[in-house]
């Protein structure tokens, strides 16, 4: 999550460059028919996108009891030890599962579109590709080999301290987080929150109250913004804020790989 990666590792390195299955039609095309001039334009207006709907509540189910099954990841981090806040959360080894192998593919080329046309509106000449297996290769060039999907799981009094999630020099500057528990039925509090330091100003937040299975598209460290005189940059952090009862998780999908 924090960019303090000294982390233990396990498992394994190899992309999941090639892992799909016959069934996944249907959230490819649930992906590929979301209201992507609404998100273009929510992103480029309040900094983050909500999406509604972006996983069932079999997918939730599935996805949230892959916490306990160890083999699955490469590491596990208590929260507390590195002064993060309260949880824990752990990354996926390759190769992922194929919900979050699917989801991660399917969400990159439309986030690269609007990637791209951050990087130009900003100077800068850097583009990402149309597929996410070219950027991974990118990461791997760098000696960014390692996984960063996630599960994490905050349970009474747990919470995420603000953070950007940075793993090294190549990353993507967008993130998605899809809430996997019912608030009110699971959990209470625990709120999504975003903050957004503009130059020269008082810092701006958001608190965010997630459905199960919606999903979040967010800035992974800055974003362009209108002003006067064109563009320019503003920084973001993201974290959760406290849980009051019962637990709750959440599925984190970072594009960029670690070092």
């Amino acid at each position: 999550m924090h960019s303090v990666e000294a982390y233990p590792r396990r498992g394994g390195t190899t992309p999941v460059t090639n892992q799909r299955s016959r069934d996944l039609g249907g959230l490819n095309e649930r992906v590929a028919g979301m209201d992507w001039d609404r998100i273009r334009t929510e992103i480029a207006l309040d900094g983050f996108a909500r999406v509604p709907d972006l996983l069932a509540r079999e997918e939730c189910l599935e996805l949230a009891a892959l916490f306990d099954a160890e083999h699955l990841f490469r590491a596990r981090i208590e929260m507390a030890r590195y002064r993060f806040g309260e949880g824990e959360y752990r990354y996926f080894s390759y190769p992922l599962p194929r919900l979050v192998a699917e989801l991660r593919a399917s969400l990159f080329p439309p986030l690269a579109e609007i990637a791209n046309e951050w990087r130009s509106a900003l100077g800068s000449e850097e583009r990402f590709p149309d597929r996410l297996e070219p950027f991974l290769a990118r990461c791997h060039d760098a000696g960014q080999t390692r996984p960063t999907p996630l599960l994490l799981r905050y349970s009474v009094n747990g919470y995420n301290c603000l953070h950007q999630d940075r793993y090294g020099e190549v990353f993507f500057p967008f993130q998605v987080a899809c809430l996997l528990s019912r608030p009110r039925e699971d959990f209470e509090g625990g709120e999504f929150l975003l903050v957004e330091q503009r130059p020269r100003m008082q810092s701006r937040g958001e608190a965010i109250s997630l459905q199960a299975g919606e999903g979040i598209i967010f800035p992974n460290t800055e974003r362009p913004v209108q002003g006067k005189r064109g563009y320019y940059r503003t920084q973001y952090r993201h974290g959760v804020s406290r849980i009051r009862s019962g637990n709750r998780t959440t599925l984190g999908i970072i594009f960029h790989d670690a070092e």
